[in-house]
């Protein structure tokens, strides 16, 4: 497997930050103050703060916390494409809507920093862990 360059090292920690100063900014005083929100809205933002917290960690580790970055960006994608464009197509797009799809296309500039060769050495072509066996050396 190819060695990620440090300027692909260095994108995905400036992702990791945007993720942690614009959810920091958004949702974490709503999460400090206890806003009240409903059943659906309560799930989403601590979802968000938690996928900020973590994100804390891609600061570091960021090839390690990568499965996160995968996440978003397909959650994003898959909303965009079965929600936001049926919308669109229809002519059927509020501005509640399109204020959501304007937040999720910022997931466009993920791909540019993904190191690819690494997702796809890590993910698809590197064996698995065993489904069967002796366990790990690590106690635990």
């Amino acid at each position: 497997m190819k060695e990620v360059s440090v300027v692909h090292l260095y994108l995905l920690r400036a992702l990791y930050l945007l993720v942690v100063v614009g959810l920091g900014i958004v949702v974490w005083p709503g999460v400090i103050r206890h806003e009240q929100w409903d059943l659906m809205e309560g799930i989403v933002q601590c979802m968000l703060a938690a996928f900020s917290a973590l994100s804390l960690l891609g600061l570091r580790y960021p090839l390690q916390m990568l499965p996160l970055l995968l996440w978003e960006m397909i959650w994003k994608l898959i909303w965009l494409s079965v929600v936001a464009l049926p919308l669109w197509t229809a002519g059927q797009l509020d501005d509640s809507t399109l204020g959501i799809v304007f937040e999720c296309l910022v997931v466009a500039i993920f791909p540019f920093c993904m190191p690819w060769r690494y997702v796809f050495y890590s993910y698809i072509k590197k064996r698995s862990d065993r489904w069967v066996g002796r366990k790990s050396g690590i106690a635990g």
